[in-house]
């Protein structure tokens, strides 16, 4: 069921609806009595840590702008009230959320409310839904995602999108399942707390290619390959925010990839546990398809495990801790360049234990309200090997 909702939202429908319709970027003011009308779907940036992210979501609403907290000032545009699985809207895949008629003019935020009861229907595994939002991990093993209080009435995402009359605008609401899941704390309670990017699919463009590995002199087909666009910024005030994910995804069973993303200047990294990551530096260009292959080679790994703590916390704040690397992604750029091998999110108080190729790394720790951490080149992983690392406070 889950593979015949998906494959009904190949990317191809997404410039099939841009070339008849697409009216994201126009500014328009209101206009009185005229009416657009709003597309939306769900995709996710994806994460391997995971089989499965089920996330039901209940409604979408928009707001045009003005008191927020003034009665009518809020619009549903969507009332899907369905269980998703986040991992499979990778590769172009999209799910539909709703379509509807809307006056004419500029809105300036949305509202994403999750529910707390699944639907009626079944995870990958063949059993219908025990919660509403759960995740299955490696040993099929279910955990409960619990969604913080503060969200019980609404994700807020502020960003503003223009409904042109008598046009569409569509825009897909990407679910960073990576970044959305907070590992369990001392209380064994696991965490939602969504990361979601709005994305006009005017201008957007295409990069898609395979990755494969070598074995025995034999070119092999890898699934479950990590694909990630990561932009570089070595100016940026926090160090956290140098190196940010743009968008990423997994092959599928036939070792292919598809990304679609805003033009600029990138860098894709391909990464798969046992495997060392590649790196290579991409120009995406407007409206254009950009082919791009990997080789990954077999690597040895090892393990680093530490604990958090926030002091004096707010509720449900947890820590960020991101892996990262020097890596040559052009050869004709000289200099190394950060890139991200991998990044957990830790419930505090809380311990993680993290699986590495082997190598040097920069950690890099960040929470909310707190100066952002920095261990520049100091996680030496090598082979079977379980390095701990100092204790994380804020």
């Amino acid at each position: 069921m889950e593979l015949l909702k998906s494959s009904a939202w190949i990317i191809c429908s997404l410039f099939a609806l841009m070339m008849t319709a697409c009216g994201g970027g126009g500014g328009s003011s209101s206009v009185s009595g005229e009416t657009g009308t709003l597309y939306l779907s769900l995709a996710d940036a994806t994460t391997d840590e995971v089989q499965a992210v089920y996330v039901t979501i209940k409604e979408v609403w928009v707001h045009m702008g003005g008191n927020e907290k003034k009665d009518g000032s809020w619009e549903v545009v969507a009332s899907p009230e369905e269980t998703y699985n986040l991992l499979d809207l990778v590769n172009g895949v999209r799910e539909e959320l709703g379509i509807s008629d809307l006056p004419a003019g500029h809105y300036t935020q949305m509202r994403l409310i999750i529910g707390d009861k699944p639907d009626n229907g079944f995870n990958f595994m063949g059993e219908k839904h025990p919660y509403a939002n759960y995740i299955i991990d490696s040993a099929d093993t279910y955990h409960e995602l619990k969604v913080p209080s503060g969200l019980q009435t609404g994700i807020k995402i502020v960003n503003g999108f223009d409904i042109n009359a008598h046009e569409t605008t569509e825009l897909i609401l990407d679910f960073d399942a990576s970044r959305s899941i907070v590992m369990a704390d001392d209380s064994g309670q696991w965490l939602l707390k969504p990361t979601i990017k709005v994305l006009e699919t005017d201008n957007y463009s295409i990069i898609r290619g395979t990755v494969t590995t070598v074995a025995d002199e034999t070119e092999m087909l890898l699934k479950r390959v990590l694909v990630s666009a990561q932009a570089y910024d070595s100016g940026a005030a926090d160090v956290k925010d140098q190196v940010l994910i743009q968008a990423s995804t997994l092959t599928d069973e036939f070792g292919a990839y598809t990304i679609f993303i805003q033009p600029g200047e990138y860098k894709i990294i391909a990464y798969k546990y046992g495997y060392s990551p590649v790196c290579s530096r991409l120009t995406v260009g407007s409206d254009q398809e950009h082919p791009l292959n990997f080789t990954l080679y077999e690597t040895d790994t090892g393990t680093v495990s530490g604990d958090v703590e926030i002091l004096d916390p707010s509720p449900d704040q947890h820590v960020t801790l991101s892996f990262r690397q020097s890596a040559s992604c052009d050869p004709s750029t000289p200099g190394d360049q950060q890139i991200e091998v991998k990044s957990v999110n830790v419930a505090n108080p809380g311990s993680y234990s993290v699986i590495l190729p082997k190598g040097t790394y920069t950690v890099v720790a960040s929470t909310y309200g707190r100066t952002t951490q920095v261990y520049p080149d100091t996680v030496v992983v090598s082979k079977d090997s379980d390095t701990p690392l100092q204790k994380i406070s804020f």
